[in-house]
């Protein structure tokens, strides 16, 4: 049977993505682009494609057939109009939907040879290299959207897969800098990921982007050593927030406040299959490995990895994190 929890996956899965690249280690010397840079055109060609080829979660027939129909109306709002920016835009989010995150990020590379200052195709196509663990690609498109829309009024960015209530809740200038932290922190990057969530934090104007926001933020700081820090951002977080989509956010921001148990949590969490979701195990298997329990960490983040969640930030950072431990294990010398 296809549940509640089960299109709750879904949409994290489709809309996270929500880490191959160098992710070794940290970045230790990683700028911001510079204004000539973040208006330079890109080559006309697509960047190489790195393979996507691993299935996405079993997904509803009517879903399937929605997302297809949408996909090819936009194809042919684009056809009708090859210059309309809004037109590409939704052809490469709609691709990203169907999980052809490859011939998204073409299409947003296509774009900008046309489109070369356009802050929203670089948020895009930087979000997707998220997807297909281009982690430094992510941030260099990501830092150009930042320089691109520095002296811009923001704007609410219209919802690809709409919440239960139909409510667009994030802005384009919010969701370059979520995903520009998320670019950093995938890398190890934590200083930079830091820069970047505090200055999302300024932008999280709704309950939902504050838990977002938040969550990554207090997991940065906590990374970073700086526990009185993290232990501060969680002050606005209560349990009697309005939440429309960031619920698995919202209640591991709770547990992080000791409201809720970290086990029983993911046990609530764990959908048909008996995996739980890829975010808020995530977030637990975070949680023990920065409270000095790597062991259990890594089983958490090992049982993330089996399971076919693997387009959602949870996974990503899940698998980012064994490949950083296995790489430790092996500089380490022998006995």
């Amino acid at each position: 049977m296809w549940t509640r929890a089960c299109t709750l996956a879904l949409l994290t899965v489709l809309a996270g993505g929500g880490v191959a690249c160098d992710r070794q280690g940290p970045v230790e010397t990683v700028e911001m682009a510079s204004p000539e840079t973040a208006t330079t055109s890109p080559p006309a060609t697509a960047p190489a494609p790195t393979p996507t080829t691993r299935p996405l979660p079993r997904l509803p027939e009517d879903f399937l057939r929605e997302q297809e129909q949408l996909l090819a109306a936009a194809r042919e709002d684009l056809a009708a109009d090859p210059k309309d920016l809004e037109a590409l835009i939704w052809v490469g989010r709609r691709l990203a939907y169907l999980g052809h995150y490859d011939e998204a990020i073409e299409v947003f590379t296509q774009g900008l040879a046309e489109h070369p200052r356009e802050a929203k195709l670089y948020r895009h196509r930087g979000h997707r290299f998220i997807t297909t663990r281009q982690f430094e690609r992510a941030a260099v498109d990501l830092e150009r959207a930042v320089w691109l829309v520095r002296d811009q009024v923001d704007e609410t960015e219209p919802d690809g897969l709409p919440n239960v209530r139909g409510i667009p809740l994030s802005t384009t200038q919010f969701n370059i800098w979520y995903h520009l932290g998320l670019a950093y922190y995938l890398q190890g990057a934590f200083e930079h990921a830091l820069r970047a969530y505090e200055e999302c934090l300024e932008l999280s104007g709704n309950p939902d982007l504050l838990s977002a926001t938040t969550h990554w933020l207090y997991m940065t700081l906590r990374r970073l050593g700086r526990e009185e820090e993290a232990g501060e951002v969680l002050e606005p977080i209560n349990a009697e927030m309005e939440i429309i989509e960031n619920e698995e956010y919202h209640r591991l921001l709770l547990m992080y406040k000791g409201e809720l148990v970290p086990e029983q949590l993911l046990d609530d969490a764990r959908i048909e299959g008996g995996r739980p979701t890829a975010t808020v195990a995530y977030g637990v298997g975070n949680w023990y490995l920065y409270n000095d329990l790597a062991e259990r960490a890594h089983e958490i983040f090992a049982e993330i990895e089996g399971g076919d969640q693997w387009s959602s930030f949870g996974y990503i950072a899940a698998e980012a994190e064994l490949e950083r431990a296995a790489a430790e294990e092996a500089t380490q010398p022998g006995e």
